[in-house]
């Protein structure tokens, strides 16, 4: 029996997000900011929310070190995040963690576009950097600096 071959790491879909990232510069005079760093591949994300009178997410800006995969997953979040609350927040990350655990694929829009890099583990902590950054971010909003 043959193995699975897995999907394409890198889609043409995958890179276009990658490049969408440019239009999420860091913002000035934030509500929230927060960082998480994987400890799997080292890399990094710095994220600013802006927050709307009613607490949800306005605006998101960040600062992004990461393969092209994370860099996908952070235009992604950026792209689904505005309207969403803390717990919104926060339920997404879980689901996000649940998936790359073998869970099913979370509710975030346009996730799919990124799914073929769960059959890649070194990729994990790249995808889930965004969600960890913004549920950092919001535990401490107001205290931005």
């Amino acid at each position: 029996m043959a193995a699975r071959a897995a999907a394409p790491l890198y889609t043409p879909e995958m890179l276009a997000l990658a490049v969408e990232l440019a239009g999420y510069p860091p913002l000035d005079h934030v509500a929230a900011r927060g960082e998480a760093v994987s400890r799997t591949c080292g890399s990094t994300i710095a994220i600013d929310l802006g927050l709307a009178p009613d607490d949800t997410v306005g605006e998101v800006g960040m600062r992004v070190s990461a393969c092209a995969v994370g860099q996908a997953a952070a235009a992604l979040f950026a792209r689904g995040a505005a309207g969403r609350t803390a717990a919104d927040i926060a339920q997404a990350e879980r689901a996000v963690a649940g998936w790359l655990e073998g869970g099913a694929l979370p509710e975030w829009p346009g996730i799919e576009a990124i799914a073929a890099a769960r059959d890649y583990p070194g990729r994990h902590g790249a995808i889930a950097l965004p969600w960890r950054a913004a549920c950092a971010a919001l535990s401490k909003k107001d205290g931005a600096g």
